[in-house]
C-alpha cells in the first residue's frame, strides 16, 4: 500500500487544511458576517448544486476510472478521452433549456416557503455544471495516479475563495449580491484550474475513431448517475428538503454547521478514496483478487483506527465546541452526534465502494440505492416538520445505515470479501472504552483550553493503545518511525 499511503497522507492533509479553512468560515465568518437567512441560502444553493452534479457529469468521473486501465491502444485511450470530455454535455445542454424555458415553474416550486431561492437559480447550475467537469478532470489525474493536486483544488481552493469573499463582504467591498455572483466564479475557476493541470499530465487529443466495449461504457455511465446521487448527496437532500419543508432557512444553517463537524469524520476515507479507485479499477481489470482483499481488509482497519479517533475527539468534545459560536447554533448537538455514527459506519467499509462501482455488480446496488432515497425522502417528510433539522439527521442516519450494509452484503455474496477481522472488534472495543471514559470527563478552564486538553489526553492514550495492540501494520510501521526520530 506504498502509494496508497503516501498519497492518501498528503490528501488527508490537504483536506484537514481545507478543512480548517471551512470550520473557520462555517463556524465563524458565516456566522458574523452574513445574516441567518443568508447562509441558509448559501447552504441550500451549494446543496442544490452538489444534489445535481452526479446527473451532470453523466458518471463520467467513475467510468472514466473504471475503462481506462482496459484501453492498451493510443487510438482507444483517445477516443474514449474524447468521449468523455464531451458526453456531460448531452446532460448540461437540455438542463440549461429546460431551465430557460420554464423557468418560472421551476422558480415557483423551489421557492415556495423561501422567495429568496427564486433568484438564485442560474447561480446554482453554474456551480453544479462546473463541479461535473471538475471531477472529470480530476478523474483525467486519477487514472495517472496523481491526485494530490486535485485534492488540494477539491478540498482547499473553493473553501480558501469564499474566505476571501466573506472578508470583502464585510469590509463592505462587496455587497451580498456580488459575493454569491463571486462564490460561482470561485467554482468555475476552480473547474478551469483542474483542467488545466490534468491536460498538461495527458492532453487528450481529439478522437472520434470507434469505441470497443462503447455500449457498455455508455450503460455504465447511464446507471452509475444514479448511484452518484445516492452516495455523494445523501447529506444536501436533507439540506435541500429542509429549505422546501421549512419556512426559515436558519434551519439550513443550524444544519450545516452540525453537518460539517461531522464530516470532518469523513476526511481519511475521502483522502484514501481518491487512490482506491483507480488502484482497485485496475486489480478488478487485471483479475487479482488477492490485492484486491489485502486492500480491502487494509483500507477498512486504517480507516477504522483514524476516523474512529476524530470520532472521539468530536463526540468528546462538541458541547465544549458549540460554547464557543453563537447559541442559537447549539440545537445541532444532536445532528452532530447522529451524523457522526453514520460518518464512522460509512468508513470502517473501508474500499467497498471502489469495488463496487468498478464492477460489473453496481447494477445491483443502484436499484437498493433508489429504495433507500425513496426511504428516506418519505422520512424526511415525515420527520421533518415535527422535529425539524434533527428528523434530517435521524433520517440521514438510516439511510447510511440501510444502503452501506447492503453495499456490504453485496461484496461478501459476490466477491467473497469481508474487511472485518478481528482486529477490527478490537479497535470498535477501544472506540466504544473511550467514548465511556472521557465523555463525562471536562476541565473547568475555558473552552479552547478544555477541548485541547481533553484531544491531547485521549489522542496520546488512543494512539499509544493501538501502537501497543498492533491493530494496523501501516500506521504501527508509521509510528515506529515517527518515535525512533523523536526519540
Amino acid at each position: 500500500m506504498g502509494i496508497v499511503a503516501t498519497q492518501s497522507l498528503k490528501n488527508m492533509i490537504s483536506t484537514y487544511i481545507g478543512f480548517l479553512v471551512g470550520a473557520i468560515n462555517t463556524l465563524f465568518l458565516y456566522t458574523e458576517f452574513m445574516t441567518d437567512e443568508y447562509y441558509g441560502l448559501v447552504g441550500y444553493m451549494l446543496s442544490a448544486a452538489y444534489v445535481m452534479m452526479p446527473l451532470m457529469s453523466f458518471g463520467i468521473h467513475n467510468t472514466l476510472i473504471k475503462f481506462y486501465s482496459s484501453f492498451k491502444t493510443r487510438d482507444g485511450i483517445n477516443s474514449f478521452l474524447t468521449l468523455m470530455v464531451l458526453l456531460p454535455l448531452v446532460v448540461i445542454i437540455p438542463l440549461g433549456f429546460i431551465g430557460l424555458i420554464a423557468q418560472e415553474s421551476i422558480q415557483a416550486f423551489l421557492s415556495s416557503e423561501n422567495t429568496l431561492i427564486s433568484g438564485y437559480i442560474w447561480h446554482t447550475f453554474l456551480i453544479a455544471t462546473a463541479l461535473a467537469y471538475f471531477e472529470v478532470f480530476f478523474a483525467l489525474a486519477k487514472v495517472h495516479m496523481k491526485t494530490v493536486f486535485g485534492n488540494l483544488m477539491k478540498e482547499v481552493f473553493h473553501r480558501v475563495g469564499a474566505t476571501l469573499l466573506l472578508v470583502l463582504l464585510y469590509f463592505k467591498i462587496l455587497n451580498i449580491e456580488q459575493f454569491l455572483n463571486g462564490l460561482a466564479l470561485v467554482y468555475v475557476l476552480r473547474m478551469l484550474m483542474m483542467m488545466t493541470y490534468s491536460f498538461s499530465i495527458k492532453l487528450p487529443v481529439f478522437n472520434m475513431k470507434r469505441i470497443p466495449n462503447l455500449s457498455n461504457i455508455l450503460k455504465y455511465s447511464s446507471l452509475i448517475v444514479i448511484a452518484g446521487l445516492v452516495t455523494s448527496n445523501l447529506l444536501d437532500i436533507d439540506k435541500v428538503m429542509l429549505g422546501k419543508l421549512l419556512a426559515n432557512l436558519d434551519n439550513i444553517a443550524y444544519y450545516n454547521v452540525g453537518v460539517f463537524i461531522a464530516t470532518v469524520i469523513a476526511v481519511p476515507q475521502r483522502s484514501m478514496h481518491q487512490i482506491l479507485m483507480p488502484i482497485t479499477a485496475k486489480f478488478l481489470n487485471t483479475g487479482d483478487k488477492e490485492a484486491l482483499k489485502d486492500l480491502y481488509i487494509k483500507s477498512s482497519l486504517n480507516l477504522f483506527i483514524v476516523s474512529g479517533l476524530i470520532f472521539l475527539l468530536i463526540i468528546l468534545n462538541i458541547n465544549e465546541l458549540y460554547s464557543l459560536i453563537d447559541k442559537e447554533y447549539s440545537v445541532g448537538l444532536y445532528v452532530v452526534l447522529l451524523i457522526s455514527v453514520a460518518k464512522l459506519y460509512d468508513g470502517i467499509l473501508g474500499s467497498n465502494n471502489a469495488i463496487l462501482f468498478n464492477s460489473d455488480y453496481y447494477r445491483f446496488v443502484l436499484v437498493s440505492g433508489v429504495l433507500v432515497v425513496i426511504i428516506m425522502l418519505l422520512l424526511n417528510i415525515l420527520l421533518i416538520p415535527t422535529y425539524g433539522i434533527n428528523g434530517a439527521a435521524f433520517a440521514t442516519l438510516i439511510a447510511i445505515f440501510l444502503y452501506d450494509t447492503v453495499k456490504l452484503y453485496f461484496v461478501w455474496k459476490y466477491f467473497k470479501l469481508w474487511p472485518f477481522t478481528k482486529k477490527s472488534l478490537k479497535i470498535a472495543g477501544v472506540v466504544i472504552v473511550w467514548s465511556i471514559s472521557f465523555y463525562f470527563w471536562d476541565f473547568s478552564f475555558h473552552p479552547l483550553v478544555n477541548i485541547a486538553l481533553k484531544s491531547m489526553l485521549v489522542c496520546v492514550s488512543f494512539v499509544l493503545f493501538i501502537y501497543k495492540l498492533n491493530l494496523s501494520d501501516d500506521i504501527s510501521v508509521l509510528l515506529s518511525r515517527v518515535l525512533r526520530k523523536l526519540f
